[in-house]
């Protein structure tokens, strides 16, 4: 049985799709959770503990498991530590940032639209500085250009013209149990 570095296919595909799904909930789930705390002085720190719970039991037990399972070497060259460790920072201070902006009346359809159009856009030019094409810049295909204007488009596009959240005199009230006397 093929492990999943050996299979052929579109498995990359499919666990990209599974990363945008859950990306794409976690400005939503995060919101939800800092209201959830019912504390809105402190509630978006108390989520965040918990998202970084989440963090250890993903990042840091998965892997471990898996390489012990694996027999893998548990030897950790400078270079990829220095940068692994680097890229997990970035990514912290991304999700500490998110709910920072979460605390200055960001809404999470406007933060996470601009997040997620905009990381593609620092990707792709800290990619270009690291790592230069054959030929240089002057080789990259005008198409590339254009996805950066679009995704900046998009991001503008879709943080402007949102839907408004239903008023919350206009919100759902809950249901009362059965049973119980309702005050009117």
């Amino acid at each position: 049985m093929p492990t999943i570095h050996e299979s052929s296919g579109l498995t990359w595909l499919a666990f990209a799709l599974m990363t945008v799904v859950a990306w794409g909930l976690y400005g939503i789930l995060l919101h939800t959770g800092q209201v959830g705390m019912a504390d809105p002085v402190h509630g978006r720190y108390k989520a965040f503990l918990f998202v970084g719970l989440a963090y250890f039991l993903t990042a840091v037990l998965a892997p471990a498991a898996v390489l012990a399972l694996r027999g893998a070497s548990w030897s950790f060259p400078i270079a990829g530590l220095s940068w692994s460790l680097l890229a997990g920072l970035a990514g912290a201070a991304g999700a500490f940032c998110v709910l920072l902006a979460f605390g200055a009346k960001g809404s999470p359809a406007t933060v996470m639209t601009i997040v997620f159009a905009g990381a593609p856009v620092i990707n792709a030019n800290v990619a270009l500085l690291l790592h230069p094409p054959q030929g240089g810049l002057k080789s990259i295909p005008l198409p590339f250009f254009v996805g950066i204007l679009l995704a900046i488009t998009g991001a503008a596009l879709v943080t402007t013209y949102k839907p408004k959240p239903v008023a919350a005199s206009h919100a759902p009230q809950p249901v009362p149990e059965a049973g119980a006397h309702v005050d009117e």
